[in-house]
């Protein structure tokens, strides 16, 4: 296939470096995700990037067990959105979350382009972290998404060094895409 080098890269590794990434590699990838399609321009997303040392460690202490490879990140942003942001459309769509998640598929494509593993992750405790970050009560804490230049596998369980060894796997394109209609086969 014919797929940008980006996507084709791009995987949930998590092996990372502590290295800091540079201020104008944070500022490409965040201006990357600002610049994602959005339904009647409405831009939903708002991210919060945490890279001073101080809030980010308080931040790790908030991570889920398995997320341990996370705290060697030298920068995290928080994902968030309000459901009145964007556009509610019929039968209940609330277009937010998928603006959202538009916003951030750039912003991981960037981080790719940039030398960077970018992994978005949903093992956190969100109410600690947004009262870290100071994030209002109404605001959806989407996602975390952990950002790090290739580190060293030798911190990783086994089972992570597995995966960051293993071939990535999809799903083959007839079980997730229908041409013209449903496929009957997507019944269970």
């Amino acid at each position: 296939m014919n797929t940008l080098p980006e996507i084709e890269k791009r995987r949930a590794y998590r092996a990372l470096s502590e290295k800091k990434v540079p201020n104008d590699v944070v500022e490409r990838i965040m201006d990357a995700a600002v610049k994602a399609a959005s339904c009647a321009n409405k831009q939903p997303w708002r991210f919060v990037v945490v890279n001073e040392p101080e809030r980010l460690e308080k931040v790790k202490e908030h991570l889920a067990s398995g997320n341990y490879w996370a705290k060697l990140s030298p920068f995290i942003v928080a994902v968030c959105t309000r459901q009145e942001y964007d556009v509610q459309a019929s039968e209940g769509r609330n277009y937010a979350f998928f603006d959202t998640g538009m916003a951030v598929g750039s912003m991981l494509l960037q981080g790719v382009r940039e030398g960077l593993y970018t992994h978005p992750i949903a093992g956190f405790s969100p109410v600690p972290i947004k009262e870290i970050l100071q994030i209002p009560g109404d605001v959806t804490l989407l996602a975390l998404v952990i950002f790090g230049y290739p580190g060293d596998v030798a911190g990783l369980s086994d089972k992570h060094k597995e995966a960051e060894a293993s071939e990535r796997s999809r799903k083959p394109i007839g079980e997730v895409v229908g041409y013209g209609r449903w496929p009957e086969a997507w019944e269970v």
